[in-house]
């Protein structure tokens, strides 16, 4: 049958979509649609199969962008830590139980983890060095257990830095029983399968070539890729500027001690050093003619040959010094931020907590400090500092009532708010299941949960494709509610 044409003077009107915005024929209306169904498509069968794997294993998940968030709730585990914290941020401190004390008060001795073992190692009872080590086990997560008598150093030392790497532990220099510098590294290579510690060892009874080239007391010690850099220090005359490094051949054996091209510009004794990404950061300390700085020194490594050295020193005064002049203090490195805890400014023990994160450029813009982070009022200097799980731990010390055997904790990982609430997104609570077990079932959520929409879009399509069948179906539906009323 052929189609009738329109009347002569007919005009034949277009049909209008989005408000009227669009012509309904257009390409504008079909790019749109396309638009909204390929987002749709994603979001389905992408994101929300994603969030419900995450939401399976995770503590918390996030829906949307959360982007700034007015509405914070955080675990009670942060105790008055801001909510929510900021990067870096210390819990507050608490005093071990007195049943994990040390046996005896000690301070400006050491603490060494190797395997589940943790080893407090020599120090003073404020007077005399002591050659006696104590050691406990680790317990659960961030926590050890009592500490007992552990093997004896070959003599007394305290102001000693001792590190573990390549499978031993390395006692190095400190002040003897008569107060001078030594030049000793003593070793103790504990068992790789039994974990027992054994005896310690003089690097001649190692036959190992480690003696220092002269004597040294307050250094600093940090782990290279390829040794170990002994930074400052006194040599019972003055204080030197010098970095050593020993190297570790292919088979783990270190070398004897050289000097680094790099020099100290400001030499110092009582330091805290530690690498964070490509630099070595030295911090506070005694240098020549005061009893404490706040200066931040920062090792550069070389390039090409040179990459293992320390080159030179960078980084002098400016906004990237201690916020106020610390020695003897509890620094360390960890989740890429630099520590400063405590110390004492050249008068008496402090108890503050600064950190800094370096940037990838290796600068430091700040140094960060929190009240309700800081140690207790009386504060502490020569604590032994270790990181065990989440938790920093400062073991002994001396505070100014004198010195103690106790440890102070905090924890270095203060939980993300559990709850938010932003412009555009939220953050709520999830399952955290963990081990394979939380994964496995991560998947099968996500499977079913894709499973689920892809068919929600499969019935879509269909009736997409059959809208006249589902409009007979709707009127149909319609005439018969109608009878029912008439009848």
């Amino acid at each position: 049958m052929a189609q009738q044409a329109l009347h002569s003077g007919t005009t034949q009107t277009r049909g209008r979509a989005f408000f009227g915005l669009l012509d309904a024929n257009g390409w504008g209306w079909a790019t749109l649609k396309a638009a909204f169904w390929f987002i749709l498509l994603i979001f389905f069968l992408g994101y929300i199969p994603d969030r419900a794997y995450y939401f399976t294993i995770n503590k918390t998940i996030d829906l949307g962008i959360l982007a700034w968030s007015p509405v914070n709730f955080c675990p009670e585990g942060n105790l008055t830590l801001p909510c929510p914290p900021p990067p870096g941020a210390v819990v507050p401190w608490s005093t071990s139980p007195a049943q994990i004390s040390l046996p005896e008060a000690r301070t400006d001795g050491a603490v060494v983890q190797s395997g589940t073992t943790i080893l407090y190692v020599g120090g003073s009872d404020g007077k005399t060095a002591s050659d006696k080590t104590f050691i406990a086990k680790t317990s659960g997560v961030g926590n050890f257990d009592v500490w007992a008598p552990g093997p004896k150093l070959p003599e007394p030392r305290t102001n000693l830095s001792v590190i573990y790497s390549g499978g031993r532990i390395y006692a190095i220099g400190g002040l003897g029983a008569d107060g001078k510098p030594t030049t000793s590294v003593f070793i103790l290579t504990p068992d790789s399968k039994t974990g027992a510690l054994g005896e310690w060892q003089t690097a001649a009874d190692a036959k190992l070539d480690l003696t220092l080239p002269e004597p040294r007391a307050g250094t600093a010690v940090a782990a290279a890729t390829d040794g170990l850099l002994l930074v400052g220090g006194t040599n019972g005359t003055t204080i030197v500027n010098t970095v050593l490094k020993t190297t570790f051949d292919n088979k783990g054996v270190p070398s004897k001690w050289a000097a680094q091209p790099g020099l100290l510009y400001t030499p110092v004794t009582d330091a805290s050093a530690a690498i964070v990404g490509s630099y070595l950061w030295v911090y506070g300390g005694t240098p020549p003619g005061a009893n404490a700085t706040p200066t931040v020194q920062r090792g550069e490594f070389g390039t090409g040959a040179d990459a293992t050295k320390i080159l030179r020193f960078g980084v002098k005064g400016g906004a990237t010094d201690l916020p106020a002049p610390r020695t003897n203090l509890e620094g360390f490195a960890a989740n890429g931020a630099l520590y400063a805890i405590g110390g004492s400014d050249g008068s008496k023990p402090q108890g503050t907590v600064y950190w800094a994160i370096p940037t990838n450029s290796g600068n430091l813009t700040e140094w960060k400090h929190l009240d309700v982070s800081d140690l207790p009022a009386t504060g502490l200097v020569g604590a032994a500092p270790i990181i065990i799980g989440p938790n920093a731990i400062l073991v002994g010390g001396t505070t100014s009532g004198g010195v103690i055997a106790a440890s102070n904790r905090a924890n270095l990982a203060p939980e993300a708010p559990f709850f938010q609430v932003g412009l555009i997104g939220a953050t709520v609570p999830a399952l955290k299941i963990d081990g394979e077990i939380g994964q496995q079932l991560g998947y099968l959520n996500a499977n079913t949960i894709g499973i689920v929409d892809f068919t929600i879009f499969v019935i879509i399509g269909w009736a997409f494709a059959h809208r006249a069948q589902i409009q007979e179906w709707r009127e149909r539906r319609r005439r018969e509610r109608e009878l029912k009323k008439r009848a």
